[in-house]
């Protein structure tokens, strides 16, 4: 027979299990039993957001439950992080997390989210490299004639990005960093606002990334003057990279993106959502959806291994950021 005490114990250890969902699931094998979200930090519209809505679509075949993707904008994907790793540790809340989200921490040590603590990490999907665009009608038509036209008149060159830390503040401060020039930075509210600034004027020149870009690029709004890839890109052959033109290796700068769960979401759920990533990403289409936007597809091979590059870049990140003084006002 049961003392009360253990009695006790045993029920306080069933009301436990019921209030977290995400270790019952674990448990019970039942996972997903409702709609999962992915939570996008950036605008609708906008490369990340596509590339990541088709992936929800195989995600939702292989998991056999919903698959839907959310925008929260704001503060260069600050608010998106911070919200994300605030819910419930249950395996039905995922971030799509990116290197920016490092540099803005290296930026910004006292934003209320951390990388590498805050989230289980799942699987990066892919890298992608930027290119530096300018409007098709520019007199711009090479990095050679930015870069004088800003050593001329100092201070009067801007240029877009989708946000302080996102990968086009990035890629763009350490070119300007290397080339020596004095330009101004423009922070927009996402991505998909950098194109209009250039076409509008307000801003001259901009290094989003590849699968924000060569859709402008091919539709003949923007004329591309380099890419951040340490090889020239299938997709812009013809394009030269920014080490050909630095010559210097520290302007190979790919962004990358994958998945994030809270911290303490039970590693059996991290464990299916690897598997499910890795199946979806067996599909032909959705790959090559992914190569024509400029994205490289680049799964982990475990969410340890994604846990151990993360920390590489993190050192890595924050050392272009002290290097290019990188700060909120810049």
């Amino acid at each position: 027979m049961l003392t009360r005490r253990q009695f006790h114990l045993g029920a306080l250890g069933l009301s436990a299990a019921a209030l977290m969902p995400g270790a019952a699931c674990a448990q019970a094998g039942d996972y997903p039993s409702r709609p999962i979200r992915i939570i996008v930090p950036y605008a609708a519209g906008g490369g990340p957001d596509i590339l990541t809505r088709k992936m929800a679509v195989k995600l939702s075949e292989v998991l056999k439950d919903t698959v839907i993707v959310e925008n929260i904008v704001g503060a260069g994907g600050i608010v998106a992080a911070q919200s994300v790793a605030r819910m419930a540790p249950d395996g039905y809340n995922l971030l799509l997390g990116a290197s920016s989200h490092l540099v803005q921490k290296a930026m910004q040590p006292s934003v209320a989210f951390d990388p590498m603590k805050d989230f289980a990490h799942i699987t990066r999907t892919a890298f992608t490299p930027s290119v530096l665009v300018v409007s098709a009608t520019s007199e711009y038509k090479t990095v050679e004639d930015i870069v004088a036209a800003a050593k001329k008149a100092p201070g009067t060159l801007n240029y877009a990005s989708g946000g302080v830390g996102s990968a086009a503040h990035l890629t763009a401060a350490a070119m300007v960093l290397r080339a020596d020039i004095d330009v101004v930075h423009v922070p927009y509210k996402g991505s998909v606002e950098i194109v209009p600034s250039i076409l509008s004027g307000a801003t001259q020149f901009a290094i989003p990334i590849a699968s924000t870009a060569i859709p402008q690029i091919e539709g003949g709004k923007v004329r591309a003057l380099a890419v951040t890839s340490a090889q020239r890109m299938p997709a812009l052959p013809n394009v030269p990279t920014l080490v050909e033109v630095f010559k210097t290796q520290e302007l190979a700068l790919d962004a990358w993106f994958g998945l994030w769960a809270p911290a303490h979401t039970p590693q059996p759920l991290i464990d299916v959502l690897f598997k499910a990533v890795v199946r979806a990403y067996d599909d032909p289409a959705l790959r090559a959806d992914s190569t024509a936007a400029g994205a490289l597809i680049a799964l982990s091979s475990s969410p340890a291994e994604f846990t151990r590059f993360m920390e590489v870049e993190t050192v890595k990140l924050a050392k272009i950021v002290k290097a290019a003084n990188l700060t909120t006002l810049n």
